[in-house]
């Protein structure tokens, strides 16, 4: 398949950004030239016309390194205390960073709860229609502060998939510690292959995705699956790409063969109430 095809009229984006990419693995702190090279890339990309959402993980993380927490916390309210200092943090560097650029950035926490209830997601989606109309870049977290069951189960990596959906996006990148989906963790396994293009989503690619190795995040290739599983129902293509190089977000747009992609095949019986409500039960 001809990628720059099938990336030329791709116009409303969404990319998700894992707290692994985001800082800085000696020492826990920001990567701020990381971050400099990311927001610079969403900037010029809104300057031309196209609609931006960015999905960043990187609260908690960012929270422990201003307590000085060592170790990644177990109990529940030491994890919201870390959150609800550290997504503070976090969108500070985000607005001084866009504004750099002359772009103003907006701040959007979700909870599944938020998604389920049909007010509540019909108004989310009518907020993000009229931030992208005057032109912000939400910047999209789950509440963690608030929401006890998304911190033990949730992963940003599923939230970013349901954004897309929920907006209507035509392309979802994943940012991963990896240069796509192998069919192995290639970390381990030398013989491990990257799979450049991926039509359909069977159990036998469910099943390699759980030993394909992950990320330092909550996310891991189970979660990437999963959540191209809903992107690719919901009418969007699906990119994982490495994030050590910014750079790789204009390749994907460009239609360079860049990491690994799901492609869009929408489902006529899917609706995003249903997923959440099936996800809840389990």
């Amino acid at each position: 398949m001809d990628r720059t095809e099938v990336m030329k009229d791709k116009k409303r984006i969404v990319v998700k950004i894992g707290s692994s990419t985001l800082t800085h693995p000696e020492t826990g702190d920001m990567d701020l030239e990381k971050m400099e090279r990311l927001v610079r890339v969403l900037a010029d990309w809104s300057n031309a016309g196209k609609e931006v959402v960015l999905v960043s993980s990187g609260a908690i993380a960012v929270g422990r390194k201003a307590m000085n927490i060592k170790e990644r916390p177990k109990e529940q309210d030491v994890k919201q205390a870390c959150a609800a200092i550290g997504q503070a943090r976090l969108m500070m560097v985000y607005q001084r960073l866009f504004a750099e650029y002359n772009k103003i950035t907006a701040q959007v926490l979700i909870t599944k709860d938020t998604m389920i209830n049909d007010t509540m997601r019909r108004n989310a989606r009518s907020t993000f229609s009229r931030l992208l109309e005057l032109g912000t870049i939400p910047v999209v977290n789950e509440n963690d502060t608030v929401a006890t069951d998304e911190i033990e189960f949730g992963d940003n990596d599923t939230l970013s998939a349901i954004v897309a959906a929920l907006i209507h996006a035509d392309l979802l990148i994943i940012l991963s510690d990896q240069d796509g989906f192998f069919t192995d963790d290639p970390r381990k396994n030398p013989d491990a292959k990257l799979v450049n293009e991926i039509d359909y989503i069977t159990d036998e690619l469910e099943a390699m995705a759980k030993g394909a190795g992950s990320d330092v995040g909550t996310g891991g290739m189970a979660a990437k699956v999963s959540a191209a599983r809903i992107a690719n129902d919901a009418g969007a293509d699906m990119v994982i790409a490495n994030g050590a190089d910014m750079n790789n977000l204009r390749r994907v747009v460009e239609g360079q063969q860049i990491g690994t992609l799901f492609k869009a095949h929408r489902n006529a019986d899917f609706h995003l109430i249903n997923y959440l409500m099936k996800d809840r039960a389990e």
